[in-house]
C-alpha cells in the first residue's frame, strides 16, 4: 500500500506505534496478529511501519454505506 517504494520506512517501536495511533500497545500486538498491521524487526524488538499505521487509521474513519 507504499505509493512510494522508493522512501524508506519508517518504523518504529510498539509503544510509539500505540501513541501515533492513539491505542494500547495490546491493540498494535492484536492488529499485527490479526494480519492489519505487518510486524517488522528482530524477536523480542518488533517494529510497525507508521505510514501503514496511519493508512489503517484512514480506512477505519471512513464511512461505509
Amino acid at each position: 500500500m507504499r505509493t512510494d517504494e522508493r522512501s524508506p520506512r519508517r518504523v518504529v517501536p510498539t509503544e510509539l506505534a500505540a501513541l501515533a495511533a492513539g491505542v494500547t500497545q495490546a491493540t498494535i500486538r492484536k492488529w499485527s496478529s490479526r494480519g492489519k498491521l505487518t510486524r517488522h524487526g528482530n524477536p523480542g524488538r518488533a517494529k510497525y511501519d507508521l505510514d501503514e499505521i496511519l493508512s489503517l487509521l484512514a480506512e477505519k474513519e471512513t464511512p461505509r454505506d
